[in-house]
């Protein structure tokens, strides 16, 4: 049984690894970013107006955990979906080690925490050498629990990736996950927090329209500033995604972290954008948008979403690890372990609030009328991206199709 949801600083790997060692440079970057839009495509199809919010990077390290204890078909399934079956066995260890480290090695100027347990049932003899290679790259702590005291077990799981979450990740088992014949469950949290590098000033925030794509409409807090992003126009060279669509880039208090907002024309459903989302493209647009002076509209919001992994991975082409023809014998001697679920719960939570005050002084008035920069009015669904600036790992996407308000909503001004 895998779960996941992203702590501490990880060991270099060079140190890790000595046969296949990978320095921080080394990395190949977006090594697994076509596996992230695999992924969100599934999601996309699985719902239609639905706001959707995973972490594929989320998803690499817990399946990483499992790849340390499969062997034969179910090692060469994770290793070829996830988009390391190019790699010398072994080197995706420390890929995931460095892009995590590098994520985690900061200056206070973001929160990022990843939490790594393993749940393994009492009496189980699990391979020596499996749990230290566990520990050793992600950190993992290691519990021997009875699952078949299954309401017990669902509240110190939910515990623990409350605790690693501050409190965001609640209940993400119930007693029903469990049952006797349970004998393995792989946790993986993520949790991040970021003050953007330009911060909105909460009295500007008004009360908004928000177009859906069903052509109702539902108000909205929408957050208003004009400063300098990175942005740019793109067309897909027909009319698939409508003609040309925006792309802002809105990075976080030392600019290693960014937002990135690809926001279709006003009367372009969101649908008719994604199928041209591909991993090449998240790279040319990270490329190709400039900095320069933009009005941004983005509305408050939080999106939360829990995640049945182990269908979407099936479709995907991982198989035998949920099936009675795994082989996970690196795990344990014998060879009757398989996973029995695999659930992701993740939550991001978007608002005008920062380390710091805003810089700057003055209101600005909000305005649709006199447009002196380019103007990106989030208004109606959009697809986002958070990532690392300097490797390109995806920690987020997403999509907001309809934007609920963030628990937090004193500070908002209402028009």
């Amino acid at each position: 049984m895998l779960i996941l949801d992203v702590l501490s600083p990880l060991l270099l790997l060079s140190i890790l690894l000595p046969s296949y060692g990978c320095r921080a440079a080394d990395i190949p970057e977006d090594a697994t970013s076509e596996f992230s839009v695999r992924l969100y495509h599934q999601l996309q199809a699985a719902g239609d107006q639905d706001n959707i919010i995973f972490s594929p990077l989320s998803v690499a390290m817990a399946l990483g955990m499992v790849e340390l204890g499969a062997r034969g078909a179910s090692l060469e399934e994770i290793r070829q979906v996830v988009g390391f079956s190019h790699l010398l066995p072994g080197v995706e260890f420390s890929l995931l080690q460095n892009l995590t480290a590098a994520l985690s090695d900061d200056d206070s100027h973001y929160v990022i925490r990843f939490a790594n347990s393993l749940f393994l049932q009492e009496g189980v003899t699990f391979n020596p050498e499996f749990l230290h290679l566990v520990r050793k790259y992600f950190q993992a702590d290691v519990e021997t629990v009875d699952f078949s005291e299954s309401a017990a077990v669902a509240e110190q799981i939910n515990n623990w990736v409350e605790n690693h979450t501050e409190s965001k990740i609640r209940e993400l088992l119930s007693a029903e996950d469990f049952t006797s014949a349970t004998r393995l469950t792989l946790v993986n949290a993520v949790y991040f927090r970021g003050s953007w590098k330009n911060q909105f000033r909460p009295e500007n925030t008004r009360t908004f329209s928000f177009s859906r794509d069903d052509g109702s409409e539902v108000q909205t807090l929408m957050m208003y500033q004009q400063g300098d992003f990175y942005y740019g126009e793109f067309s897909d060279g027909s009319q698939e995604a409508g003609g040309v669509y925006q792309v802002l880039e809105m990075p976080y208090e030392g600019e290693d972290m960014s937002m990135m907002i690809v926001l279709p024309r006003q009367e372009v459903p969101l649908a008719s954008l994604e199928p041209i989302i591909k991993a090449p493209l998240l790279e040319e647009w990270a490329n190709n948008v400039k900095r320069q002076k933009v009005e941004v509209y983005l509305p408050r919001f939080k999106v939360e979403q829990k995640i049945d992994l182990k269908s979407i991975l099936q479709d995907l082409g991982i198989k035998h690890v949920f099936t009675s023809n795994a082989d996970l014998s690196a795990m344990t001697d014998g060879k009757d372990l398989y996973i029995e679920k695999a659930v992701q719960k993740s939550y991001l939570e978007v608002t005008e609030e920062g380390a710091e005050g805003a810089v700057g002084s003055g209101m600005i008035a909000l305005t649709r009328t006199l447009v002196l920069y380019p103007q990106v009015m989030a208004d109606h669904p959009f697809f986002f991206v958070i990532r690392n600036r300097r490797t390109g790992s995806i920690l987020f996407m997403g999509r907001v199709m309809t934007p609920e308000a963030p628990e937090t909503t004193e500070s908002a001004a209402d028009e």
